[in-house]
C-alpha cells in the first residue's frame, strides 16, 4: 500500500511491481506529486524561458545586434500567459506519462485520499464522501510537503503567492516581492528577473542562499545586485497586504515595501497532519516530519516512508531512492543504506550552484582535513568564449589519502557539471585520477581536471 504519487510513491510502486508485489496506490492530487505538477517540472520550465531571455538581452557583449544595436533587456518581453499555459501542459504531460507507466506494470490507482486505521489498514476517502478499507503487509507513505505560509500574509492566488499558485498567472508582475532568501526564493527572484520583472529579494539572513557555500552565494548576490534584483539583507517580512494598487510588505523594522506581487519562500510543511499516523505506530518530529531510518523505516515495523515528508534532503532525487530502498528493504532484495554524502544538488539560479559531498563548512571547522582549491570559470577557454565569467569549480580532497570529498559547481549548466564530480566521490578516485581523465578541448568541464591539477601541484 503507498500513500501518495511523488518520486518517492511512484518509484517504489514499479519497484515492488518488479520484484512482484501487489502494489495500490492511494492519492488524490494527481500523479507525479508537487515535484512534477507544482514544484520541480513547473519551476525548471519557467526558469529555462528566463535562461532564454536573459541570454539574448546580455547578447550585445559577442556583438549580436538588434535593428544596428545591442540587444537590451527593455526590447524583449513574455506572454507569461503562454509560458505558464506551457509550463502546465508541461507538468500533466509528465504527470500522464508516469500514470501511464504505473497502470502498465499492473499498480491499482485509488483516486482518494488515504489514512491509517492501524498499522495494517488504510481508509481511502473519495471526493464524494464513499470511503473503502485497503489491508496491506507492507505501507510507504510518501505524501510530499507544501509551501509554508504566513498567518499575516494570506495566500490568495492574485498577489499574494505561494510557489505552487505563480502558474495561473496571466500577467508578468511589475515588481516582484520575494519573501525568502533560501532556495526557493532565489531560484525565483533569479527567474522572473530574467522575465522582465522588478524584484526585490527580502532576506531574513544577512545574505543570499545563507545555507548554501558561501563563495557560491557570494557569486548569486554578485550577479543578482548587477541584474538590478533589490537585495535586502537582515529584514523580517511580519505580514503583507493589498494595496489599491498592489501589495504592501511590511517589515519588522516598520520598513513597509510596496509591489505589485509577493511570494512566499519561507520554507515547507509536511503534508502528514491528516494521515491518523499515530494509530499506526508512526512517529513524527516536532514539525510533523516523518522519523526514518537509512532504509526508510518508521518507527512502525511495516510501516515505510519517503521523500519530502521525511525532511531528509528535500529533493526529488532522494525521494525516488527513499521508495526503491524502502521496497528493496521490504521484500528482502540487496539493498544500500541512503548514503546523502554521493547526493549531488542543484539550486537552478542563473548561474546555476551544483554541489555534492562535504563543505566548506566541514573543512573551515576542522571536521574534515583536507585540501580545497577554487579555480575562477572566467579561466576557461570554452567560458570566456561564451561571455561566461560568473563562477567557479571548487574541489575538496582528503589530506592523505587525496581521495575526492566534495565539490561545487557555480556555472551554466553546474547541473550538468556535478555529475562526473559526483561520480568521483561515489568510486572513491583521487584527484589524480579525477586530473588524468581526459576532457574536450574547449569545455567547461575541462575546469573540473584542471582544478585537480591545482590540488595535485598544492600537495607536492
Amino acid at each position: 500500500m503507498i500513500i501518495g504519487s511523488g518520486p518517492g510513491a511512484y518509484e517504489a510502486a514499479l519497484v515492488a511491481r518488479q520484484i512482484g508485489a501487489a502494489v495500490t496506490l492511494i492519492n488524490r492530487d494527481g500523479i507525479g506529486g508537487s515535484a512534477v505538477i507544482t514544484d520541480c517540472v513547473p519551476s525548471k520550465a519557467l526558469i529555462a524561458v528566463s535562461n532564454a531571455m536573459q541570454a539574448v538581452a546580455e547578447s550585445g557583449r559577442l556583438g549580436v545586434l538588434i535593428n544596428g544595436a545591442p540587444p537590451a533587456a527593455s526590447q524583449l518581453s513574455v506572454n507569461l500567459r503562454t509560458v505558464n499555459a506551457r509550463v502546465r501542459d508541461l507538468a500533466h504531460a509528465q504527470s500522464t506519462d508516469i500514470t501511464a507507466a504505473l497502470v502498465r506494470e499492473g499498480v491499482e490507482l485509488v483516486p482518494a485520499s488515504g489514512s491509517f486505521i492501524n498499522e495494517s489498514t488504510v481508509l481511502a476517502t473519495y471526493e464524494d464522501g464513499n470511503t473503502k478499507e485497503f489491508t496491506a503487509d507492507i505501507s510507504l507513505v510518501a505524501t510530499g510537503a507544501r509551501p509554508r505560509v504566513l498567518d499575516t500574509a494570506i495566500p490568495d492566488g492574485e498577489r499574494i503567492l505561494t510557489w505552487d499558485q505563480l502558474y495561473e498567472l496571466d500577467e508578468l508582475p511589475a515588481k516582484l516581492i520575494v519573501v525568502g532568501s533560501g532556495v526557493t526564493g532565489a531560484e525565483f527572484a533569479s527567474a522572473y528577473q530574467g522575465l522582465g520583472s522588478q524584484v526585490v529579494l527580502v532576506s531574513s539572513r544577512d545574505r543570499v542562499l545563507p545555507g548554501e557555500d558561501a563563495d557560491a552565494a557570494a557569486v548569486i548576490e554578485s550577479v543578482f545586485e548587477r541584474r538590478g534584483i533589490d537585495v535586502m539583507p537582515h529584514s523580517r517580512a511580519i505580514g503583507a497586504v493589498w494595496t489599491d494598487h498592489g501589495v504592501l510588505v511590511t517589515l519588522k523594522d516598520g520598513t513597509e515595501v510596496h509591489g505589485s506581487h509577493v511570494l512566499l519562500a519561507v520554507g515547507s510543511l509536511p503534508n502528514t497532519n491528516q494521515l491518523n499516523l499515530e494509530s499506526a505506530g508512526v512517529n513524527v518530529d516536532e514539525h510533523g516530519f516523518i522519523v526514518v531510518d537509512k532504509v526508510s523505516r518508521t518507527s512502525a515495523r511495516n510501516i515505510y516512508a519517503a521523500g519530502d515528508c521525511t525532511g531528509v534532503l528535500m529533493l526529488a532525487s532522494v525521494a525516488a531512492m527513499q521508495g526503491r530502498i524502502a521496497m528493496w528493504h521490504a521484500f528482502g532484495d540487496a539493498v544500500t543504506p541512503l548514503e546523502l554524502d554521493t547526493v549531488s544538488s542543484t539550486i537552478f539560479t542563473e548561474p546555476e550552484i551544483a554541489a555534492v559531498g562535504v563543505s566548506q563548512a566541514d573543512f573551515d571547522s576542522g571536521e574534515i582535513r583536507g585540501d580545497v582549491y577554487l579555480l575562477p570559470l572566467a579561466t576557461n577557454a570554452r567560458a570566456k568564449m561564451q561571455e561566461q565569467n560568473d563562477g567557479f569549480i571548487k574541489i575538496f580532497c582528503r589530506k592523505t589519502s587525496r581521495i575526492v570529498a566534495g565539490a561545487v559547481v557555480v556555472s551554466p549548466h553546474a547541473s550538468e557539471l556535478i555529475h562526473p564530480l559526483t561520480l568521483a566521490i561515489q568510486k572513491r578516485l583521487t584527484v589524480d585520477e579525477l586530473a588524468s581523465t581526459f576532457t574536450v578541448f574547449p569545455s567547461l568541464s575541462g575546469s573540473i581536471a584542471e582544478a585537480a591539477r591545482r590540488l595535485h601541484n598544492s600537495h607536492e
